[in-house]
């Protein structure tokens, strides 16, 4: 620092044109959630090219936050998220992100929507043709993915906004399993790093729980969660929205991990 005193800082790195959209990405969901959270959030400081061109490399730098990697505490854990997601303010009001953030090194469908339907949607469509690229066709699959397009999600989520409902537009995290969090050895505090973050449903934050290779698997997790936030109306389709959440994970799970992810697409 100018005065002398040492200050450390975590720098991340990648290539090419994906590199790029998730350095890019990464720093504003950072920067958006340090705005909201900033004691559970290493302060993001920049993001730009490094002077090279083949290949094309760039970064990520932060804050530097020594810590544990140890499972974290569900109540702590849970009331982080709860101030995140009822403090958090939409800055048009819409659903999405005003940049493309990524999950893993898969960019994400996060343009603006004043509607959840409508958003999810779209997000849903588009990595779902993400994973036929990446993974290849399954007559099956894309016969269950258009029926999940045209009658699952217009009845799970539209049910949402109807009769007098609406969605509040909440940050989420979206890439929140316990390898994206640690234990400041400091304060003492939960850490969530690793975010590709855009404004939805709050409960699109815990369907990535439900997918059985993440430690926070365990029920407490979610249980917790409802337990601080409570279930969105109508509350009989918790469970089935859930489900449908947790879909998306996999599928992005699928595209990320190619041949290892092809495994998730037949559970």
């Amino acid at each position: 620092m100018a005065d002398g005193t040492p200050k450390k800082y975590f720098l991340k790195c990648a290539t090419g044109d994906a590199g790029q959209a998730m350095m890019e990405g990464e720093y504003w969901a950072m920067t958006e959630l340090y705005n909201t959270i900033p004691a559970a959030i290493p302060k993001p400081v920049a993001r730009g090219k490094f002077d090279l061109d083949d290949p094309a490399a760039y970064f990520f730098l932060c804050d530097f936050v020594d810590m544990s990697n140890q499972v974290p505490d569900p109540d702590r854990l849970c009331a982080q998220l709860v101030e995140l997601h009822r403090n958090s303010i939409s800055p048009t009001g819409k659903f999405g992100f005003h940049v493309r953030t990524c999950n893993g090194r898969t960019p994400q469908a996060t343009e603006w929507d004043s509607s959840w339907t409508s958003f999810f949607t779209k997000f849903m469509v588009y990595i779902m043709a993400e994973d036929f690229k990446t993974n290849g066709l399954w007559p099956e699959l894309e016969k269950i993915s258009n029926r999940t397009i045209s009658h699952v999600i217009p009845r799970l989520i539209g049910a949402l906004e109807s009769n007098g409902r609406s969605v509040k537009p909440c940050l989420i995290h979206a890439d929140l399993w316990e390898g994206n969090t640690g234990t400041s050895y400091e304060t003492g505090d939960i850490i969530l790093f690793d975010a590709g973050s855009y404004y939805a449903h709050n409960e699109m934050e815990i369907g990535d729980w439900r997918c059985p290779y993440n430690k926070v698997n365990s029920k407490i997790y979610t249980k917790t969660h409802v337990r601080h936030y409570g279930m969105s109306e109508p509350t009989e389709d918790w469970d089935d929205r859930n489900c449908l959440y947790s879909v998306y994970y996999d599928i992005i799970y699928s595209v990320n991990h190619m041949l290892q992810g092809v495994s998730v697409r037949q559970t």
